[in-house]
Order: structure tokens, then C-alpha cells, then sequence
């Protein structure tokens, strides 16, 4: 994210995708609690949304959260744009996994909302979280990450 955008502290930061399962979001927002003035969004099917007991810990260091649904409005607002894909494996009821998949995709329509000035990031591998002609803007940071 510092190589990226240049900071770690005043950084809005969306959590996009498996937040439940995935352990790169649960570490990074974990991390980002050593820095000053960070705001998460988390941005989540309900099957998979944020758990609590992260939650509970940005509460309790006084650091600043919201669940949101609305993609396109949290990608008018933030500086990094952190999605994640949604892991089929973690999945025992086939129709979760379906009514959770391909509800959150990064395409040109949400890269027009996000400022010029933001990164889009991505632990890898991508399934269709991320439309590939996305990947040419020079917000695409998921690339240079990796």
C-alpha cells in the first residue's frame, strides 16, 4: 500500500469479497491497526461478511468501520480498493457459494468511481473478481503486488 499510494496513515481502505474466510483480509486489517487515521469498509455477501471478533478489535482500538453494499458508492471514497476472491473450497452448501459469487466484481464501470488517485489490490489468484480490462489501468496494483 505505501508503494502504491505513498502512505499508511489517513488511508480509507475497502475489504471487498471473502472476508470471512480469507486470511490476507484478517491480517491486513489487523496490521493496519498501527497506523493513525485508517477507515475500513467491508464490503461483503452476507455469507461471508467480516467476522466479529475483528470487528470487535478495531472497536476496541477506536479505529473506524462500516459494512457497506454498495460497491460503486465505497469506491467514490476510498484510497485502496482490496479485493478478494470468493473461495469456493470454503464452501459446504453449494447454493451459498452461489448466491455469494460474482456479487462483488471490479470492472470499468467501478474503476470510473474510484478515484485517480487509488489502487486496486489483490492476493492472487484472481478467478472473476476483477474483469480483465481492468487490468490495464494504472490503478491496477494486483500485478506489481504479486
Amino acid at each position: 500500500i505505501r508503494k502504491e499510494i505513498g502512505r499508511l496513515d489517513d488511508v480509507k481502505i475497502a475489504l471487498v469479497g471473502d472476508l470471512a474466510n480469507g486470511r490476507t483480509v484478517r491480517s491486513l486489517a489487523t496490521s493496519l491497526t498501527q497506523f493513525n487515521n485508517v477507515k475500513f469498509y467491508f464490503v461483503a455477501p452476507d455469507v461471508v461478511k467480516m467476522k466479529d471478533d475483528i470487528k470487535d478489535m478495531l472497536t476496541a482500538k477506536g479505529i473506524e468501520w462500516e459494512e457497506a453494499t454498495d460497491l460503486m458508492a465505497v469506491a467514490a471514497d476510498v484510497d485502496v480498493l482490496y479485493q478478494t476472491r470468493i473461495q469456493k473450497e470454503r464452501f459446504a452448501n453449494p447454493a451459498d457459494y452461489e448466491a455469494a459469487r460474482g456479487k462483488y466484481i471490479i470492472d470499468r464501470e467501478v474503476m470510473a468511481a474510484l478515484p485517480r488517485t487509488s489502487v486496486v489490490m489483490h492476493p492472487l489468484p484472481r478467478v472473476d473478481e476483477i474483469t480483465v480490462d481492468v487490468d490495464d489501468d494504472p490503478r491496477a496494483g494486483y500485478f506489481r503486488q504479486a
